[in-house]
């Protein structure tokens, strides 16, 4: 069973927050909640393609999560530069 989309949207929002503290970046709450849902999707589908699967329940895709956002605001801050 998925997560479902309220669920998605609160670990997204939680995963794009943890992510901006570790990366020092200062976001808001709708930056937060996309770069935690869009990271999490991104990544799981650069993980798929490595035949690499995260459970679907909410600490594996936190995590995930937290690691797409912060892959994301690295990019950001690299094609800013």
């Amino acid at each position: 069973m998925g997560l479902g989309l309220i669920a998605s949207i609160i670990v997204g929002g939680l995963a794009g927050w943890i992510a901006s503290m570790i990366m020092k970046a200062d976001t808001g709450i709708f930056s937060n909640i996309l770069l935690g849902i869009i990271g999490a999707f991104v990544l799981n589908l650069i993980l798929s393609l490595l035949g690499i699967y995260a459970a679907n329940s909410w600490v594996p895709q936190l995590i995930v999560g937290i690691a797409g956002a912060s892959l994301l605001i690295w990019g950001y801050r690299r094609a800013k530069s």
